[in-house]
């Protein structure tokens, strides 16, 4: 999910250990979850094998880490399927969309999770390590998923650079701020979402061309 740039968190072994840790977090949660178990920290550590001191660095709170989990249980599989039946060839621009489609059609269900989680993250502060994302790492991996047949044709930096700029425009914080700030009802969300989604990833393919590049020298 990461660069080494300075727009970007730091690629490390490390990193990248801290987020499949996360994941598999989550994922042993929502099959507690799916059993119809609600699981307590305790439980969550003997389902992961993992530390609950491990736990609570990446979830501070119980209710954060469940708030996650059924999250996932909500979108998860919808949206994965969705980048996948979009276009298994080059047209990041379809899976993109396809992508955002699946995501609107359980907003109305998720968003109030997703205000909670929000709430929960930002509450609990930053003083874990900055380069760590308190949420979010979901978004990232499908938004890189549905990008990814443009990551030769655009080089590392420009990708990651993509994928930042869809994550602002992607998720609860930006259908939150269509919703409060503008008043747009769902169909008008999903519209608005679309044409930003597009417009970014038409403009990284314009700065991607050698007339571009040429430019910028």
């Amino acid at each position: 999910m990461s660069s080494g740039s300075k727009n970007s968190p730091p690629e490390s072994g490390r990193f990248q250990q801290r987020q499949r840790t996360r994941a598999n977090i989550i994922a042993a949660t929502m099959e507690l979850l799916r059993s119809g178990v609600t699981p307590s920290m305790a439980d969550i550590a003997a389902a992961t094998g993992v530390a609950r001191r491990t736990l609570y660095l990446h979830f501070p709170t119980l209710e954060q880490l469940l708030i996650d989990a059924q999250l996932g249980l909500l979108s998860g599989s919808a949206v994965d399927s969705a980048i996948e039946r979009a276009d298994p060839g080059g047209d990041a621009e379809s899976r993109v969309i396809a992508m955002i489609d699946a995501l609107c059609a359980t907003a109305e269900e998720t968003l109030p999770l997703g205000r909670s989680l929000i709430r929960l993250t930002v509450e609990s502060g930053r003083s874990r390590e900055p380069a760590v994302p308190v949420r979010g790492y979901r978004r990232i991996a499908w938004i890189e998923k549905a990008v990814a047949p443009l990551r030769e044709r655009l080089g590392k930096h420009s990708f990651e650079q993509l994928v930042s700029a869809l994550a602002t425009v992607i998720g609860w914080e930006a259908l939150i701020v269509l919703q409060d700030v503008r008043g747009l009802s769902i169909g008008q969300q999903l519209e608005t979402t679309r044409w930003a989604a597009r417009a970014i990833i038409r403009a990284a393919l314009r700065e991607s061309t050698p007339q571009a590049r040429a430019a910028r020298k």
